[in-house]
């Protein structure tokens, strides 16, 4: 999809988001109901990953894997990792421990002209 597509579908979806705040409506009987924000969709389910690096293996190399085998990633270490919602690149972060959970802080946050250079 070419930048000026991508673009076009962007602005489109946010007019029509901000055309969401003025509707109303008809209720039963006559009556107008008021007017929807865009809090229906705040319990939409999202898909949120966090790469922590990629690695390239041939088959045979995957089949000789066990136990102890380490795969090296194509980051380094103490490089940010990357967080993706439904696939799509949003933030960057670093690894933390939250009550001996896994966690990411967020350290930056990829602004949206970022993220439509990178669908090039």
């Amino acid at each position: 999809m070419a930048d000026e597509e991508v673009k076009s579908e962007l602005e489109s979806v946010a007019a029509a988001a901000e055309n969401v705040a003025g509707v109303t409506v008809p209720a039963e009987e006559g009556k107008e109901q008021p007017a929807r924000t865009m809090d229906f969709l705040l319990d939409v389910t999202l898909q949120v990953t966090v790469e922590v690096g990629r690695a390239r293996m041939t088959i045979q190399d995957i089949l000789q894997l066990g136990a102890g085998s380490v795969v090296e990633l194509e980051k380094l270490a103490g490089e940010p990792l990357d967080i993706y919602v439904n696939g799509k690149q949003v933030a960057r972060g670093e690894a933390v421990i939250v009550n001996e959970k896994f966690g990411v802080r967020l350290t930056d946050i990829i602004s949206p002209d970022e993220r439509v250079e990178s669908l090039a």
